[in-house]
């Protein structure tokens, strides 16, 4: 693999398992209650590989629908693994019902809620661009808050580690190291493209947004916080990109260190069971793309220039 033909590859957590996606296809891994690990691979087709994913603020909306929509399928699929209920098939109906029940909810509390408490503030705060700070404070303790308290929940704990043991094996391929549990262990859970960071670069973003907008009458306002988070979403991701680029660098490090200690919150060690599913899926989606042979390791990488596929 050359230095221009390197690729980044991502993924997510799902339950018990983690779900993987190259350029062309994707694979979800999951272990059955019975300790057996199965695996789900599909080609993402030109749906997910077409034009929008090559323009710059474009292709940040398109690949943040992406990942919802796959996202979904993974979801659904590992939770009937748990069922035993795998082999089944599902209507795409219900999960288009939940994406857009899902962004209506992140329209209402994450965007127009918080503009709302702030405003009650206005008088005593005296600033409009303050205002919008507080805004931005009360956006991302919704953010930390949630994360952390359905972190409680055993079952998203486990999801937590299966997220930190998908991040350990992108970080072993990107640095070439063995696909294999040992090696993989050796690298951290946080990663510099993690859907967390995307989260916190959304709030940052959302600040310098909404102070050009201004503070008309609260209505537009509103209506604003709606209607932009398209270009909030596309603005947010080529920063991650940007930054995903230069990881190596020092500034780069120190100026996307709030968003990596964030992930010590969505990211858990995972045990090397967990990390044999991770890389189960991952190895799967890189033999499906004739990267490596079955049982063969990958080739080193080199530098960037390929393209970057979001990791949640």
């Amino acid at each position: 693999m050359t230095e221009k033909q390197r690729v980044y590859y991502g993924g997510q957590a799902v339950i018990e398992g983690v779900m993987i996606r190259g350029p062309r296809t994707y694979a979800v891994a999951c272990r059955r209650p019975d300790g057996e690990v199965v695996i789900k691979a599909e080609s993402l087709g030109t749906v997910y590989a077409g034009w929008p994913r090559k323009l710059p603020l474009v292709r940040g909306v398109s690949v943040l629908w992406e990942t919802l929509a796959l996202g979904m399928q993974s979801l659904v699929w590992s939770s009937n693994v748990q069922l035993g209920e795998e082999a089944e098939e599902q209507s795409s109906a219900p999960l288009w019902s939940a994406a857009l029940f899902s962004f209506a909810l992140v329209a209402v509390f994450f965007f127009a809620g918080p503009l709302i408490l702030a405003d009650f503030l206005h008088d005593l705060l005296g600033s409009d661009l303050l205002v919008i700070v507080v805004e931005g404070a009360i956006r991302l303790g919704v953010v930390v808050g949630y994360v952390a308290a359905i972190g409680l929940l055993p079952d998203v704990r486990r999801v937590y580690e299966y997220h930190g043991a998908e991040h350990k094996s992108i970080h072993a391929l990107e640095h070439g190291d063995p696909l294999e549990p040992a090696a993989v262990q050796k690298h951290p859970t946080a990663h510099v493209r993690c859907g967390t960071s995307f989260l916190l670069m959304v709030v940052i973003v959302s600040i310098i947004v909404f102070a050009i907008v201004g503070n008309p009458d609260l209505w537009i306002r509103v209506l604003s916080r709606i209607v932009l988070i398209p270009v909030i979403a596309a603005i947010a991701y080529e920063l991650i990109r940007l930054a995903g680029r230069f990881e190596s660098s020092p500034i780069t490090k120190t100026l996307m260190w709030p968003n990596l200690a964030l992930q010590a919150i969505t990211t858990k060690p995972p045990d090397d069971a967990q990390v044999e599913v991770a890389l189960a899926s991952l190895k799967r989606v890189l033999t499906d793309e004739g990267v490596i042979a079955p049982d063969q390791p990958p080739p080193a990488t080199g530098d960037d220039q390929g393209e970057r596929i979001p990791i949640a």
